[in-house]
């Protein structure tokens, strides 16, 4: 099952949210389906330009490969001419740097992937994290 639009959205208020109790940049949040699809998706006043594609890539390439885009990072750093063959292959929809974090349901099945840019990496990761539990599903960073 993927996440649906209300779900969605809730997401999306609970990490611009998130951002703003700890102070965080502006941020922009995308909310892909299991299908990556994109559901919902919103960008804060005062976030820069591209921050849209940033979120994106981040939720699509966690989403196309399975894990969170702080374990992106990580094997890119490991094996570099892996994540660059994958971001060709994804059409350069692939960002690894934390903030890209597969959405889980009870069941453990993936509902989908929430991407979020404006802060540092790390930041943005905990933005969609919280997000995610807020509204009830499972977060997987890695």
């Amino acid at each position: 099952m993927s996440i649906g639009l209300a779900t969605a959205r809730s997401v999306v208020d609970e990490a611009l949210a998130v951002g703003r109790q700890h102070g965080f940049k502006p941020l922009t949040v995308v909310v892909l389906d299991a299908g990556g699809h994109v559901v919902a998706a919103a960008r804060e006043d005062g976030a820069s330009n591209n921050r849209f594609e940033i979120a994106h890539g981040k939720a699509y390439g966690a989403l196309a490969l399975g894990m969170g885009s702080r374990a992106l990072m990580e094997r890119a750093e490991q094996q570099a001419y892996f994540i660059s063959a994958a971001a060709a292959a994804l059409g350069g929809r692939l960002i690894p740097v934390p903030g890209g974090v597969i959405v889980r349901g009870d069941d453990g099945a993936v509902e989908g992937a929430v991407g979020i840019s404006g802060d540092t990496s790390d930041n943005d990761e905990t933005a969609a994290a919280k997000a995610i539990q807020a509204v009830g599903l499972t977060a997987q960073v890695a």
